[in-house]
């Protein structure tokens, strides 16, 4: 197999390696479990994966006076170093402890929370091992690479009584909560239509060249791979290529951005405890339909920085999302601009700036405020569960090329076995 060759979606469904998969939103969590963090302490954080992404989150939250970085687990002698140098700058002290194995991390009983960003394969799994060593999680999305993932992660939260916080900060940010308030408080009449952007979607399961594996000590390759499929070491992979790979990135790429602009429409259409019972594959859209009528379109979009799909207004940013009611619309992203129609509803608007980047600190503050109070945070296991399977069925819908249609309580698929199929993987043996 060439570097770049690309399978098709049926040449995929022919050759891949799949197994078959084996309440409500609540406004708090009553069988989660009390704090282990008295009122004067500090939470003691733990992360695990410490790239790009992660130094982002982890920088929001090391301003804060409560809580406290105290290890960084990593497969990468390179990120580990550059982790604990943050830290420890930050602080001011030499203290910040290093491990390759996550498992090291959370056996230490100093550990209340750990903060997930690793690549997309390993979320669900180190956050299902976080939760039952006892650790309260926050995890970068996506949260789970399969239908079945996510289920096991809401359902061993719940199990194991544990907060969780899912990294779709949006649900934490002042213009997307200001474009969902139009909607619940009726501004816009009756909801019947919503735009999720996302990436074009991706199906590629190529194999990069096989370069010498390093030892252990600079990148643990086994750990690396976790359980994702075996293949044979390259560089660009931890430097980021594993990126659009199936067997390394979650639902085509389809949930690089859908897990958070669907799940935005999640929330918009108050669906927090269900999701579409229809989705529908086009040319540059899926088509999607909730129970209720309303229908949400997830539009195709080649890159985050152009070539947007017509019928948006503005360039808002990354992740723009679009609202439509009988009376009016609005639409957002991450620059934090809100455009309406009609005109008049403008004066229901804050005055924003233009940003670049999302705030973290919100969403962050949310998690560990639960954490002492135990309640639900703004994007909690149940949350996550509906959105990130409204994406997944949406991806799956895709890659089969036909219309599918799922009982949203049975989160199964309706008379589809092959698409029943693609609901979960095998996942490899990294433990030994």
């Amino acid at each position: 197999m060439t570097t770049h060759e690309h399978f098709s979606r049926r040449d995929f469904l022919a050759t891949a390696a799949v197994a078959t998969a084996g309440a409500s939103l609540a406004a708090t969590l009553p069988t989660v479990a009390h704090s282990r963090v008295a009122a004067n302490d500090k939470i003691g954080l733990g992360v695990i994966g410490i790239g790009p992404r992660c130094t982002y989150d982890l920088t929001a939250m090391l301003k804060f006076d409560d809580v406290r970085c105290i290890a960084i687990a990593d497969v990468q002698a390179s990120r580990r170093d550059k982790g604990k140098q943050l830290v420890d700058e930050h602080y001011g002290d030499g203290n910040c402890a290093l491990h390759r194995d996550l498992r090291e991390l959370l056996d230490r009983k100093d550990i209340d929370a750990v903060l997930i960003a690793t690549g997309d394969r390993w979320h669900a799994a180190a956050s299902i091992l976080a939760a039952k060593a006892g650790k309260d999680v926050y995890s970068e999305k996506p949260c789970g690479i399969t239908i079945a993932d996510c289920q096991q992660l809401a359902d061993t939260i719940r199990t194991e009584k544990r907060v969780f916080q899912a990294g779709t900060q949006r649900r934490s940010v002042p213009n997307f909560h200001k474009a969902v308030e139009l909607v619940h408080t009726g501004k816009l009449g009756k909801l019947h239509t919503m735009h999720a952007s996302i990436y074009t979607p991706v199906l590629d399961n190529t194999w990069l060249p096989a370069q010498p594996t390093p030892r252990p000590d600079v990148v643990d390759w086994n750990l690396w791979l976790g359980p994702a499929a075996w293949r044979p070491f390259n560089q660009k992979y931890v430097d980021g290529g594993w990126r659009g790979q199936w067997d390394f990135d979650s639902g085509a790429r389809l949930l690089d951005w859908g897990a958070h602009t669907i799940d935005l429409c999640q929330w918009a259409n108050q669906a927090d405890d269900t999701m579409p019972i229809e989705y529908e594959p086009k040319e540059s859209t899926i088509e999607c339909r909730y129970a209720n009528g309303v229908k949400l379109i997830v539009d195709f979009l080649k890159d985050p920085f152009g070539n947007r799909a017509p019928h948006y207004i503005t360039r808002l940013g990354t992740c723009p999302v679009r609202f439509v009611g009988e009376k009016g619309s609005v639409e957002t992203g991450d620059e934090g601009e809100i455009v309406v129609t009609p005109e008049a509803l403008a004066k229901e608007l804050p005055h924003t700036k233009r940003v670049r980047g999302l705030d973290v600190t919100a969403h962050s503050r949310d998690f560990f405020d639960c954490i002492r109070s135990r309640k639900a945070t703004a994007a909690n296991a149940d949350v996550m569960r509906r959105s990130h399977i409204a994406s997944h069925a949406a991806a799956i819908a895709w890659i089969l090329g036909r219309k599918l249609t799922i009982d949203p309580a049975k989160e199964e698929f309706v008379d589809d076995a092959e698409a029943n199929m693609l609901r979960s993987r095998p996942a490899r043996d990294w433990a030994g």
